[in-house]
């Protein structure tokens, strides 16, 4: 399924579209990848054929690649917000599903990395739910 998909950064400041069809949807628990978001895991789609159109914003795209490795991470310079990268190794393109305000098309495929995965992270659906903050 082809989709043209929009999003954003958190400032605003970093908009594009993306084509594709998506072909993979992972949350990856490695190590690097919990460092990268913060949290339990990060939640990634992946196409081997895509077209990003930056609409706005796009000299604040930063990129880095951690040395010796093929992790990469792009953000936005101003607000540190994860978006979407051409992963030169393999070809793929990378897209944060957090930086798409368009819904995500697909559900993840897939929990990977999962030895790695924080010690806490164990049995989270049981936890309570809030639509909103606590009160």
């Amino acid at each position: 399924m082809d989709n043209l998909l929009t999003g954003e950064c958190l400032c605003g400041a970093v908009k594009f579209q993306i084509s594709g069809a998506f072909e993979s949807f992972f949350l990856c628990h490695c190590s690097r990848c919990r460092k990268d978001s913060g949290s339990a895991h990060s939640a990634n789609l992946f196409l081997s054929a895509a077209k990003i159109r930056w609409l706005t914003g796009e000299e604040r795209v930063k990129r880095f690649q951690l040395p010796g490795s093929r992790h990469v991470k792009c953000f936005c310079a101003r607000c540190g917000s994860a978006l979407p990268f051409h992963q030169a190794t393999d070809g793929m393109f990378v897209v944060p599903a957090g930086s798409l305000d368009s819904p995500v098309p697909m559900r993840p495929v897939a929990h990977i990395c999962g030895a790695s995965r924080a010690n806490w992270d164990t049995d989270l659906a049981s936890l309570e739910w809030f639509d909103g903050l606590p009160g």
